[in-house]
């Protein structure tokens, strides 16, 4: 398993971390994890490397209107 800290843009009111959360942990194979901060506009998420990416995940996130970078 391995961890990444992503950096949120667009997060906009309470509940946007919760759709981030929601969709990479319920809708991205490879993905264990996810916790998002609004006060900090990060992500922190755990996932499985020999599945998924860190760039798969960015693009997971800009699906649903955020942009993400790590």
């Amino acid at each position: 398993m391995k961890s990444f800290t992503f950096k949120i843009s667009g997060m906009h009111c309470a509940s946007c971390p919760l759709m981030i959360e929601g969709k990479l942990e319920d809708d991205v194979v490879g993905v264990v994890s996810a916790q998002a901060n609004y006060a900090k506009q990060t992500c922190l998420v755990e996932f499985d490397e020999q599945i998924i990416s860190p760039e798969a995940i960015v693009e997971a996130i800009r699906e649903i209107g955020y942009e993400a970078s790590f």
